[in-house]
């Protein structure tokens, strides 16, 4: 069954950076959200089975399945090929996944951050052929993958699965010609064989939604009446074959911001563009961190480093040179709870799970000697 584009929101609704209170997930808050989501016509919920500890899938049964009818609503979520060790956690993993959503089913399902580093283990526990399976079974309606690997293996994954439906990448204006993202390369393979595209990180985990003001300025004087946010937004929105694209809401101004950008959403103009180009010079001359906060890096931490506030931290030093007294505040104060980054022993746990593939272990130690001192 090809999927019905005409039925899929532009806007979806990623359940990976959810308001929390007390360090839990503020269910009350994720419900007025979702209803507000709902209301304004939009139906697309992303998560998946590490997100929030595990618990992003259960904020997903208490706050959407519970509470509107399953047919109203799209959700997705993803099978990570890291808990897997043998044939046997595929099954076991999807099952838990529909315990904690409490559905029967999962309209979209992707295998997790296909990338050069995983894509044998994904070959070796046949997890394609498995999600087929579950297709044919009625337990996925529609089957693709995130990636996070290179032009050339992306080819090679769609030449070896011509059945796989969509495919979720990261893009937004900063990585279309980042060397390591390579988002623009990925997404004209995709686009070329009209293989419809879910976008994630287009604000680059917030780093595109807090510009600093030479380069928001740059946007003001030409629509000084949308957000900075909005302008991530509207450029992935307006690139060929995108399906829909997902924004990790985390508080009602971000919602209430991003539905104001997709309720009658209005394409990039020509201006526009020169405008983005102008800010993209900015940011590739200040040589930020391509880090979007995703913490996949932070859970297994053995040291419990923060790492990607470490990196905000720098990327605000390196754009603020003449004031350094902000962002050690802020690091100070982030790292109290936990470790430093001079406290890194080099394990590598951060960088075997970064989907940004940043020399993590090197940036600590030039963060230790900034930040530690």
């Amino acid at each position: 069954m090809a999927i019905d584009l005409s039925k899929m929101s532009k806007l979806g609704f990623g359940l990976m950076r959810l308001p929390q209170k007390d360090g839990q997930i503020d269910l009350e808050r994720v419900c007025n959200m979702v209803d507000r989501y709902m209301e304004a016509g939009f139906n697309y919920f992303d998560t998946a089975y590490v997100y929030h500890g595990g618990r992003s899938e259960v904020a997903a049964r208490e706050a959407i399945v519970k509470r509107y009818p399953r047919e109203s609503f799209m959700l997705a979520t993803k099978l990570p090929i890291w808990e897997l060790h043998e044939l046997s956690d595929r099954d076991r993993i999807f099952n838990e996944q529909k315990e904690r959503a409490g559905v029967d089913y999962f309209d979209f399902y992707l295998l997790h951050s296909v990338e050069n580093g995983n894509i044998d283990a994904y070959e070796k526990l046949d997890c394609f052929n498995w999600g087929l399976q579950k297709k044919a079974a009625g337990e996925i309606k529609h089957l693709g993958f995130s990636f996070h690997g290179s032009p050339e293996l992306l080819a090679e994954v769609l030449y070896k699965h011509p059945e796989m439906e969509f495919v979720q990448i990261q893009m937004n204006y900063a990585d279309m010609k980042n060397p390591v993202v390579q988002s623009g390369r990925i997404h004209k393979i995709l686009a070329d064989q009209n293989i419809p595209m879910i976008i994630m990180e287009p604000v680059k985990g917030g780093t595109l939604a807090n510009l600093i003001p030479e380069m928001q300025d740059i946007f003001k004087k030409v629509r000084p009446d949308k957000s900075i946010a909005s302008w991530a937004l509207r450029f992935v929105g307006s690139q060929p074959g995108v399906m829909t694209i997902l924004s990790g809401m985390s508080d009602e101004a971000q919602m209430e911001d991003n539905l104001g950008t997709f309720t009658d959403f209005e394409p990039f103009s020509a201006e526009e563009k020169a405008a983005v180009e102008k800010v993209t010079e900015l940011m590739t001359s200040a040589k930020l961190i391509g880090c979007t906060s995703c913490r996949y890096c932070t859970d297994g931490c053995p040291m419990k480093i923060c790492i990607p506030d470490a990196f905000r931290a720098i990327n605000t030093l390196r754009l603020y040179e003449n004031d350094d007294f902000r962002p050690k505040a802020y690091y100070n104060g982030i790292a109290s709870l936990g470790g430093r980054a001079k406290d890194c022993i080099a394990c590598g746990q951060c960088e075997s799970v970064c989907p940004q593939h940043l020399p993590i272990i090197e940036l600590l130690k030039e963060a230790a000697e900034i930040l530690d001192k």
